[in-house]
């Protein structure tokens, strides 16, 4: 057999996906549709990007649109700090029913003929604002035994799940119909809209669900500047000016502004003594040289102490 028959039998090498994935570095701020899960939108634009490393601050619901920041690699190292941040939300509840799932997607387990006034509603407020006991959804990625709860309500297991202290910063009524209120929510981290609609329906005695929810903030990413997976798909041009820097996940966080000599001892992992004015006050910040990030952490006793640290050109 010669050489060249032997390569064409040859079975053929399949191309490493994997190895020819490209570093990005930065943020994408999507405004996610609704019927699109969280871990399909991350995947269309790791697609898009052909990134090795992606990440997302903050769960959508299928049935929800709206803020869902997604980082590239070294911006991932800022989730934590992103998903802390305050979530603000426009939702429809639509009263007389309460569903499984606390939305529109479930089946409906308690009727109610009963109606709340705009009065009622806007005088049952107070008791879910501020720091309130909630209990998440049953469908839910909260962990059961090392098992999703959504898993086990699908699989029709009994289970109970703790409640827990959220805080609603503000929660507004923006109109109220009979069958239905428009509202508008800030929340910290952990808090669940469905869970908030399903706990306001029992309060008024009457049950409810949400029909509609779009998040409009995350942090410092805001609805007003997101882009959509339709403008990314048309051009690389569209991604590249779409991809905000790794810092915009600080953006909530004081800067401390170090020189070479501070950026190398923070990369050694060594906490930075800080020297003369301009120094923010205690507690988290990060730290950035000419404009690149170096780490972030917190500072304390006339320390910058880093907690992760970036590893970007400066």
């Amino acid at each position: 057999m010669s050489d060249d028959v032997a390569r064409d039998k040859a079975p053929r090498q399949q191309p490493n996906r994997r190895a020819s994935r490209v570093e990005i570095n930065g943020w994408i701020n999507l405004d996610k549709p609704v019927g699109v899960t969280s871990t399909q939108a991350v995947a269309q634009l790791k697609r898009l990007f052909n990134a090795k490393k992606v990440g997302h601050a903050g769960t959508l619901d299928p049935l929800a649109s709206g803020v869902l920041p997604v980082a590239f690699g070294e911006a991932t190292k800022t989730v934590p700090i992103v998903q802390d941040g305050t979530k603000a939300y426009e939702f429809v509840v639509r009263w007389g029913e309460e569903t499984d799932t606390d939305d529109a997607e479930g089946k409906i387990v308690v009727r109610s003929p009963g109606r709340p006034s705009r009065e009622q509603i806007e005088a049952a407020l107070p008791r879910f604002t501020g720091v309130i006991d909630q209990t998440p959804p049953k469908y839910s990625a909260i962990r059961i035994g090392g098992e999703r709860a959504y898993d086990l309500a699908r699989d029709g297991e009994s289970f109970e799940i703790a409640s827990r202290e959220i805080v609603v910063h503000r929660l507004s009524l923006i109109e109220a119909q009979p069958d239905e209120a428009r509202f508008e929510a800030e929340c910290g981290k952990g808090a669940y809209v469905r869970a908030l609609a399903r706990d306001m329906g029992r309060a008024l005695g009457c049950g409810g669900h949400v029909i509609f929810l779009r998040r409009t903030r995350v942090g410092p990413f805001a609805v007003g500047q997101a882009t959509t997976l339709e403008s990314l798909d048309a051009s690389s041009e569209a991604r590249a000016a779409a991809l905000a820097p790794v810092e915009s996940g600080l953006a909530e966080l004081p800067r401390l502004a170090v020189d070479r000599d501070g950026a190398s001892i923070l990369r050694r992992g060594q906490k930075l003594l800080l020297r003369g004015s301009g120094v923010p006050a205690e507690g988290p910040a990060y730290a950035a040289c000419f404009g690149a990030p170096v780490a972030f952490g917190s500072i304390e006793s006339g320390y910058f102490v880093s907690t992760r640290v970036f590893n970007l050109p400066l």
